[in-house]
């Protein structure tokens, strides 16, 4: 993780969490669909601590056959939201975003022990 100032996130590692939280959403409608983000407009509420376990909570808001929107929050062990974000995406095939052939352990994280055990959706 990136630390900003002591003992802090830093903003664009939180944009980025939300971002890929939000654009890989619509994968729960569609596998082969993936969000690329057309707009990201980002609201920093209260500091970020880059030691403790917190929760992203995103949902799609709105959606249309070629895109679709989505709110993402950052929420604080304490239950406070500290970032916020909203943004706007188009759906798009992953074949149409790479032309490279790939592995799997390329675009998606191995498993390990230590991953979140709950998503909330």
């Amino acid at each position: 993780i990136h630390q900003s100032y002591p003992g802090r996130l830093h903003g664009g590692i939180a944009s980025t969490i939300l971002d890929e939280t939000i654009g890989r959403a619509i994968l729960i409608k569609d596998e082969n669909i993936w969000g690329v983000t057309l707009e990201l407009n980002v609201k920093f509420k209260k500091p970020v601590p880059y030691d403790e376990e917190l929760k992203v909570i995103c949902k799609i808001t709105k959606e249309t056959s070629r895109t679709f929107e989505g709110e993402g929050k950052i929420v604080l062990p304490n239950g406070d939201i500290a970032v916020i974000a909203e943004g706007k995406y188009f759906k798009m095939s992953v074949d149409k975003i790479t032309d490279a052939d790939f592995t799997e352990d390329q675009w998606f994280k191995l498993q390990n022990e230590t991953d979140p055990k709950e998503i909330e959706i």
